[in-house]
């Protein structure tokens, strides 16, 4: 006999009720549920598709430069080869091109280009430092055969640094390159005057320090002293200028472009540009749009990973420095190394050691070994002039 005989019945399923004893409440509760799960999956999806979208678009703005692989390829052999496993080397050209949108104003296309600006990037392996070398236009230098845009042979020459790229592109730059440091470059990107000016744009302007008033009518700058922000126009022609900025030598320009960069270096890590999708958008939109670089760099992952490193990187760690020069022999208005300083600076470079920077009215000289005298203590690093990131100074 069942133990409930002789109770009441209880209480049946009522009207809609299942045999598992779920009622409305519980009912209404699984639904939202399950729309909620299926509105946050498609959120979920959407958000994917868009950030694929972003990625595609940015990582197809790129230029790869697979014509100077192929070149690279064929005279592999000959190449230095890379002694620090992680350090890396980027050769950063700044084009004067005038074909392409933007950059007719600034002159007649002859159907050649030019390196306006040649800077060898070293990155050691920890990423702890940053080290740029400016590459004088104007140095005197062994160029070797190189393929013309023709599919034709150049022979080897003896001339100024910024033929090897009119002659050959960017692989005879770089073959230039490892010929007279010894260095092996591992990437490149060239970037040309519209995109130039596009990325400071992008940036809402980066602020740089004047020492003295700038009235130039060749660069079409006049600014005043002090704290100067400059937008993308601007900022072209005080990298640019020459002739009448400055003492109008390729030395005040170069002096110019680097401490540009080490301020707008100082804007991206001070805005934590590379943190926030909403100012990192824009100015990757137009650094991709205006960069060819070799093919393993030619991907917004490609590009990521390299900038990754250097987050952390201290401003003060990030130098800039031109190589030692002095004026040709044959030639003042040619340049050549200043040896053996500049072979030293090479040497450092090539083995992933450090260097040091000082103003050129520095007590340091450039090139002369300071630090601990302790012969039994570390190599102390040898001082270039130049200056870093952190140096904003107006005195």
């Amino acid at each position: 006999m069942s133990d409930t005989a002789g109770k009441p019945p209880g209480p049946g399923p009522g009207p809609g009720a299942s045999a598992t004893g779920d009622g409305p409440a519980r009912r209404r509760w699984r639904r939202r549920l399950r729309n909620s799960a299926l509105g946050t999956a498609a959120l979920l999806v959407v958000a994917g598709g868009a950030g694929w979208a972003v990625y595609a678009r940015l990582s197809g703005n790129i230029t790869a430069d697979e014509a100077a692989a192929a070149e690279l390829a064929r005279y592999e052999r000959e190449r230095p080869t890379s002694l620090v496993r992680g350090a890396q080397n980027i050769l950063l050209i700044g084009s004067d091109t005038r074909a392409g949108d933007g950059n007719g104003a600034y002159g007649k296309d002859l159907g050649t280009e030019r390196s306006d600006t040649t800077i060898l990037l070293h990155l050691a392996a920890d990423r702890g430092s940053a080290t740029a070398v400016s590459l004088p236009r104007d140095l005197m230098v062994d160029i070797p055969a190189c393929r013309q845009p023709d599919g034709r042979r150049s022979d080897p020459v003896f001339a100024m640094f910024n033929q090897a790229f009119q002659v050959g592109g960017s692989a005879c730059t770089i073959r230039t390159v490892e010929g007279l440091t010894g260095i092996r470059v591992d990437h490149h990107m060239v970037l040309d005057f519209s995109g130039f000016k596009e990325m400071v744009d992008a940036l809402d302007g980066v602020q740089v320090c004047l020492r003295e008033p700038v009235d130039d009518k060749a660069a079409g700058l006049r600014l005043p002293a002090g704290k100067v922000t400059l937008d993308g126009e601007r900022a072209l022609g005080f990298v640019r200028a020459r002739e009448s900025l400055g003492d109008g030598s390729d030395t005040g320009r170069m002096e110019r472009q680097q401490r540009f960069l080490g301020a707008l270096v100082a804007k991206v890590r001070s805005e934590d540009v590379l943190l926030n999708p909403v100012k990192l958008y824009p100015l990757l939109d137009a650094a991709t749009s205006a960069l060819t670089t070799d093919p393993e760099l030619a991907s917004l992952r490609g590009l990521y990973q390299l900038a990754r490193g250097l987050r952390d990187t201290p401003t003060e760690q990030v130098r800039f420095l031109t190589v030692p020069r002095e004026p040709y022999v044959y030639d003042a208005n040619r340049d050549q190394l200043v040896k053996p300083e500049a072979e030293e600076l090479f040497a450092r470079l090539r083995a992933d050691r450090p260097v040091a920077v000082a103003e050129e009215n520095s007590q340091d000289v450039p090139g002369a070994v300071t630090g601990a005298d302790d012969p039994q203590g570390p190599s102390p690093a040898p001082t270039f002039t130049g200056r870093t990131a952190a140096d904003h100074s107006c005195g």
